[in-house]
């Protein structure tokens, strides 16, 4: 058994003494593991994030079996000078390990991640963010409904979310129940505040919104938590906008 595929790394953990247990996000074979030998001696190629071209091979198809990487792209390395995008990498690296199933192909949500680590380069990497974990939720069937309001059908002045039913709310429509609704950022629905990008206060919007669904619908029925990268990413996201505040 054996195939070649253009992947993603998630996560590089030592295991004996010289080889790493290596998740990649794959284009055709999904999240899959693998078990590089000698690894250990390569780190820096399987840092989260860094895009590589895979080889798997094993005896049977249901064998962990072993990876021989190639590395295409070093992501992690210019982000190492700005640790807020490499906490955001890092989250979304620890969000896929955790949210797909194993060895089921998702490409939307892998063209998705290609997409988030172009974007790391350029000023709306914050939303590119967010967007990535509502494809996320898209992709594993449980996408949000942002077309219309809920309550009316009308698209004019969506401002909110139904934590209940994952669809769109009109201001007027919602608030009187803002308190029990979810913040919609306007850059979700193509209200954007200035080019692509919705501001510090609507990219946390988005990451209560994603952050919410997917725990309801994806880590919760499976006793997960939110990963704890992606509770740092948030924690640092949420201190930089205060301090940013400030000036």
């Amino acid at each position: 058994m054996d195939w070649t595929d253009r992947g993603i790394v998630l996560s590089a953990r030592s295991h004996g003494e010289a080889a790493l247990l290596v998740v990649l996000l794959t284009e055709q074979h999904g999240r899959h593991a693998g078990l590089v030998r000698g690894g250990q001696g390569h780190k820096a190629l399987y840092q989260p994030g860094n895009r590589v071209t895979a080889t798997w091979r094993a005896r049977l198809a249901e064998h962990l079996g072993n990876y021989s990487c190639e590395l295409q792209e070093s992501v992690a390395a210019p982000l190492l000078d700005d640790p807020l995008r490499l906490a955001a990498l890092s989250s979304a690296c620890a969000v896929a390990e955790a949210a797909l199933p194993e060895r089921e192909p998702h490409a939307d949500i892998y063209a998705g991640m290609e997409a988030l680590l172009a974007a790391f380069a350029g000023p709306f990497w914050a939303e590119a963010y967010v967007r990535w974990e509502i494809g996320v939720l898209a992709g594993l069937g449980f996408g949000l409904d942002l077309a219309s309001c809920a309550a009316t059908g009308s698209n004019d002045q969506l401002a909110y979310v139904s934590p209940r039913s994952g669809r769109a709310v009109s201001l007027a429509a919602g608030d009187a129940y803002r308190d029990r609704l979810l913040r919609l950022p306007g850059f979700l629905i193509g209200r954007a505040r200035n080019d692509a990008g919705g501001g510090a206060e609507e990219v946390l919007q988005g990451l209560t919104l994603a952050g919410y669904f997917l725990e309801r619908h994806v880590l919760g029925p499976q006793g997960q938590l939110m990963p704890a990268a992606r509770t740092r990413f948030v924690d640092r996201f949420e201190r930089s906008a205060t301090i940013s505040g400030r000036n």
